[in-house]
């Protein structure tokens, strides 16, 4: 399958890239607010490194036995879910496209000083250029998801990447927020109980959306420098359509109606320590999970 990927095919196009480019300054500028965040809690590896926190139970399930195993986690931001990963027994790389993240990552790579996160390693890469960047590394398996597929224009060329850094037999996890959460109006400003209602496209079409904003999806101050940013809409059925064009084949689809943080103030918390919408509210898939695999032959 390698052989028959060529490198244009996984890289987008010039105007793409310049979009892109926007995104990698505005992530080097969240970067610092989200360190110093109480959401993602790095004063205190326990808690930032605690796997309930990112991970729900039937995600360990569908990924199986780590130990051993060669992971890459895609887009992975601060490396937090990369060292949980890593914890799991799985030989981890995180990728992202921020240098300040990926510095940040290794920043908190290097607390782990014994035990199987220690030797979880960082690349600042363009995930287009992911299997250039990692060289003749391959994979078991490739991670990626919670906010990371809406800041990709082309997931025909994302899942060529994805398949050109499995070995046969590998597997792609993602687990991504739902394409129906990201339709619904944005965090509601106003008393809680404000109804959702849909704003926003599901299916991609219209192109690039560009975003001003000074404030993230965590705590603390205004983010100061490059707070522009540029998304694209994927649905579900657009994932599967790209993988399965890249010859993955598709094992499993879940669809949950559990976040593993409140998007909107009426969320209620469940006994999973996860968060749903109130029970009078209609019953929607806020995030899905999808397993993929490379065949052996």
């Amino acid at each position: 399958m390698d052989d028959l990927v060529t490198d244009d095919k996984r890289r987008p196009d010039p105007a793409d890239r310049r979009l892109m480019a926007v995104n990698e300054a505005n992530w080097d500028a969240r970067t610092p607010v989200h360190t110093a965040s109480d959401f993602y809690g790095l004063a205190d590896d326990a808690q930032a490194l605690d796997p309930a926190r990112w991970f729900a139970p039937y995600e360990w399930e569908d990924l199986g036995e780590l130990a051993g195993r060669d992971l890459v986690h895609l887009q992975c931001h601060l490396g937090t879910e990369t060292l949980v990963l890593a914890g799991k027994g799985a030989r981890a790389t995180g990728l992202d496209l921020s240098g300040a993240s990926v510095a940040a990552a290794r920043e908190l790579a290097a607390r782990q000083e014994s035990g199987p996160m220690a030797g979880t390693r960082y690349v600042q890469a363009n995930v287009y250029d992911a299997v250039e960047a990692l060289g003749a590394a391959r994979f078991d398996v490739v991670y990626t998801g919670k906010g990371a597929l809406c800041y990709l224009p082309d997931l025909d060329r994302w899942a060529s990447v994805v398949a050109g850094l499995l070995r046969p037999g590998g597997m792609l996890y993602l687990a991504e927020f739902h394409p129906l959460l990201n339709s619904f109006g944005p965090t509601p400003t106003a008393e809680a109980g404000t109804p959702l209602v849909l704003r926003h496209d599901y299916l991609a079409g219209r192109g690039a959306i560009r975003r001003d904003a000074t404030y993230t999806y965590t705590d603390g101050p205004p983010v100061e420098g490059a707070t522009e940013s540029v998304e694209w809409m994927h649905g579900l059925g657009e994932v599967v359509t790209a993988l399965t064009g890249a010859g993955l084949v598709i094992e499993l689809l879940r669809e949950d109606e559990e976040l593993p943080f409140p998007r909107w103030p009426e969320m209620v918390r469940t006994e999973s320590g996860r968060w749903r919408l109130p029970d009078a509210a209609p019953r929607v898939p806020l995030l899905f999970a999808l397993r993929a695999r490379r065949p052996a032959a």
